[in-house]
């Protein structure tokens, strides 16, 4: 990786409560593999990956997922932090008009940033959350032992269920095919509508392994559930998981959330967001 990459990377997870992947580059070139138009508005103290959308009949839109990433201010003395926030949000505005976008959604995490936002420009309510509201996230620099002891009882017990059962864990991007067959269960199964399949592999395509991992539960001698979770600087984050509606009594689900949160940990990470799905806690 270049400095530069490098310097970009550390801004962004230094000011990113949820550890800022969404505005990687790394996001930012799988969104343009699966076809669509990406932009970067980058300057001091202020960073923003931008996608843009085509919704039929409305058009076009741009969103900046998690973002616009702007710099915690006790960590930059005696500079106007409003003042470079107005100018990265005047270029995407200038930016979005210059492409036909009818509107640009954010959906930063620092409140201060849109409050910010709020004052200076017409800001509607989105109908719909892009992202879940509300984050999920634990601190993993506890011991494990720890880490056990301060889950319900039911997560822990659950986690032993899976153990006792024998559940095998792998980590092998080759049985995508088997996440696809499982999250279209799982889609029919609790009604929510999944990403298209090459979604799916572009992404495995694209983000590098050391950054992307598949995790793989089987059970007598089938793949019963699987997550994809990404480890991005000090954060690792659950981003989607499918699980089979047979076997659920094996309590698959909850050894694959427990097994990368102990790679996580064992990688460096800090933390482990759930993606607003409380599942292990």
């Amino acid at each position: 990786m270049e400095k530069s990459d490098s310097h970009k990377d550390n801004f962004i997870q230094t000011n990113s409560p949820e550890g800022g992947f969404l505005q990687s580059e790394e996001w930012r070139r799988f969104q343009e593999a699966f076809g669509r138009k990406t932009f970067t508005v980058a300057g001091d103290n202020f960073w923003a990956n931008i996608i843009e959308h085509k919704l039929p009949v409305v058009g076009r839109y741009f969103y900046v997922p998690r973002g616009p990433v702007v710099c915690h201010p006790e960590l930059v003395e005696g500079s106007n932090l409003d003042s470079s926030t107005a100018l990265g949000m005047t270029k995407i505005i200038e930016l979005a008009k210059k492409n036909n976008a009818g509107w640009v959604r954010l959906d930063a995490n620092n409140p201060s940033i849109l409050e910010f936002i709020k004052k200076n420009w017409r800001v509607v309510e989105a109908p719909h959350n892009m992202q879940p509201s509300e984050l999920f996230i634990i601190d993993i620099t506890k011991s494990e032992e720890d880490q056990l002891a301060e889950m319900k009882p039911k997560t822990r017990y659950n986690i032993k269920v899976a153990q006792k059962h024998s559940v095998g864990i792998s980590r092998e991007k080759k049985y995508l095919d088997d996440f696809l067959r499982l999250i279209k269960i799982t889609a029919i199964r609790d009604k929510i509508a999944p990403h298209p399949d090459e979604y799916y592999r572009k992404m495995f395509e694209i983000i590098p392994e050391e950054n992307l991992k598949l995790y793989l539960a089987e059970f007598e001698g089938k793949i019963i559930a699987a997550n994809i979770v990404v480890f991005y600087g000090k954060v690792a984050i659950y981003l989607h998981g499918a699980s089979d509606n047979e076997y659920r009594n094996v309590m698959a689900p909850y050894l694959l959330q427990w097994q990368a949160i102990s790679d996580a940990k064992a990688a460096g990470c800090e933390k482990y967001d759930f993606g607003g799905v409380k599942t292990c806690n």
